[in-house]
């Protein structure tokens, strides 16, 4: 089993910045690929980020690239998301997830593990 935790979200002005932390513990070896998503209210869960696990190999939605970066902490089992200017329509639940397979996707039902969530708001 993998526990993922994230933290880091809060309410920013548009424009602003924030940076999710994303930390594995358990059987972490197993992972492969760790990815990001969000789900804003009334709207289905979208794929933002991902990283192989041990690999600065990333790949991201194209409505965040060039603002969002993916980066890793081996030794702290912690993979973080740095998001810069910010947009109101960014505003969501943002989950980490962690899969067992070493392709990675941006598909949530191919993550075995997923966190509890934390909360982004852009304000305008």
């Amino acid at each position: 089993q993998v526990l993922l935790v994230e933290s880091g979200g809060g309410t920013v002005q548009a424009g602003g910045s924030l940076r999710l932390s994303c930390a594995a513990s358990g059987d972490t070896y197993t992972t492969r690929c760790v990815a990001w998503f969000r789900q804003a209210p009334g709207k289905p869960r979208e794929g933002v980020a991902n990283i192989v696990s041990g690999r600065a190999t990333t790949s991201y939605t194209d409505s965040v690239k060039g603002r969002f970066t993916l980066s890793q902490d081996n030794a702290k089992n912690t993979v973080y998301l740095q998001m810069n200017s910010l947009k109101p329509e960014y505003t969501a639940m943002y989950y980490c997830a962690a899969r067992t397979f070493v392709y990675c996707s941006l598909v949530d039902s191919h993550y075995d593990y997923w966190g509890q969530g934390t909360q982004v708001t852009v304000s305008s």
